[in-house]
């Protein structure tokens, strides 16, 4: 069997991407994380993680496309849709509905990652 451990994705500023995705999407920290020689966090999403690295990105952050369904991107289940969506307004953070006809959103972490939300 083959399962999905864990998603890395690179950002900026660690506790400024910590205060999207614990503040914001309500993601816990993993306090196992060793010190890997850079700076980092481990997110626990369910059985499975986030794992943030703080290391230079060799790719565009700017100019993506505004859907980040047209994107690659992150998507994680959600058990309250709208309260998720309220704290992403309450934030003044932007995000666009899915186009699927689902109850999701797209959104951009800090960093310009995309993350799909799905209503559970």
């Amino acid at each position: 069997m083959i399962r999905l451990h864990h998603v890395s994705l690179l950002v900026a500023d660690t506790e400024r991407s910590l205060d999207f995705y614990c503040s914001v999407l309500g993601l816990t920290l993993d306090e196992s994380r060793p010190d890997l020689g850079f700076p980092g966090a481990w997110l626990n999403v369910g059985d499975r993680q986030i794992h943030l690295l703080e290391l230079p990105n060799p790719d565009p952050v700017s100019d993506r496309p505004e859907h980040g369904g047209r994107d690659r991107h992150t998507a994680l289940l959600v058990d309250d849709f709208e309260t998720v969506r309220d704290k992403l307004e309450q934030a003044g953070l932007s995000y666009t509905l899915s186009r699927s006809g689902r109850r999701a959103l797209f959104c951009r972490d800090p960093d310009g990652n995309a993350v799909e939300l799905i209503a559970s």
